[in-house]
């Protein structure tokens, strides 16, 4: 079978490239955004889009814009290689021999700070500028015709991580590192995370099947932890003890909202993404492929912290 995958030089891409090569022996089509000297034979997006003659059995779309944490990009950015990009790619699908197509999107197309739980029927409301391209990438990919005998698959991921590629980790990593303590546990949270590996899987399983149906699926691990619980799987992967401090709620917020004023790193903002709740629902994609996981939520993070020894 013939995939071709976008994005492939990126964290994601290199882990799906090695992945569907050792498992299912893919012929693989690297696309990339720009000429590069590491992405061995990568055929740039634009040649690929301006040569119908090209032919690929699938197309798995990751290439895109990165959500930005430092914000500092501009916001006509996002909607140029997230929904401008996706809608061209899926139209050279569309007119194209090939049977599905596969979307990365992301659960931030759902919601930057979600209320509950976050499932495939959760009303969209995304409040940053990547999530909102994102979405708009989905609604065109959703209200296109589509030609006879193609499947289509859009999927959320949550925070993805792996060997090599630690996420939103790095904090909590280097403060259990430098033993410095922990003093948010007086929060109660849940936040969801996806093992490279499980994602991987899901798009193999796809790739590999013709009786997954078409559709919009969530992609997480299959159980959310606290960050008290990640702290303390992150001195286990280190063989550190880590400190873990209950400070008074009200003096945290207070601290945070000073942050804000005064453009501290510790800010609202980032007291949200330590002790907010971010569950994800990966219950439709887990009965679409009618197996589970490989991975759980404890190993992979133990696999990817280990790996930074």
């Amino acid at each position: 079978m013939k995939i071709a995958i976008t994005g492939t030089s990126g964290f994601v891409g290199q882990n799906l490239t090695t992945y569907l090569q050792q498992h299912n022996n893919h012929d693989i089509l690297k696309i990339g955004r720009a000429p590069s000297a590491a992405a061995e034979q990568q055929l740039n997006i634009s040649a690929f889009l301006n040569d119908a003659n090209i032919a690929y059995d699938a197309m798995v779309h990751l290439a895109g814009k990165a959500h930005d944490l430092k914000k500092t990009a501009n916001n006509s950015e996002y909607d140029t290689v997230n929904f401008e990009l996706t809608r061209s790619l899926f139209d050279h699908f569309n007119r194209s021999a090939a049977g599905t197509f596969i979307f990365i999107s992301s659960v931030k197309a759902v919601a930057d700070i979600p209320e509950g739980i976050v499932t495939e029927n959760t009303p969209p409301s995304p409040g940053t500028p990547y999530g909102v391209s994102k979405l708009k990438a989905e609604e065109y990919i959703n209200n296109t015709s589509l030609a006879p005998g193609k499947k289509v698959y859009i999927l959320r991921p949550c925070m993805v991580h792996g060997p090599g590629n630690k996420g939103n980790l790095n904090l909590l990593t280097g403060l259990v590192k430098k033993n410095i303590p922990y003093p948010l546990a007086a929060f109660q949270n849940k936040r969801s995370f996806l093992s490279i590996e499980n994602l991987c899987f899901v798009i193999n399983e796809i790739l590999s099947r013709n009786n997954v149906p078409s559709g919009t699926y969530n992609v997480a691990d299959d159980e959310s932890i606290s960050t008290n619980e990640l702290v303390q799987i992150i001195g286990m992967a280190l063989n550190k003890k880590p400190h873990i401090w209950k400070i008074n709620k009200g003096l945290i917020t207070v601290l945070a909202k000073l942050g804000d004023l005064l453009h501290l790193p510790f800010s609202s903002e980032n007291m949200e993404k330590l002790t907010g709740n971010y569950v994800v629902s990966n219950k439709n994609i887990i009965s679409a492929l009618g197996k589970p996981l490989p991975v759980t939520t404890r190993d992979g993070l133990i696999k990817t912290l280990n790996s930074l020894k």
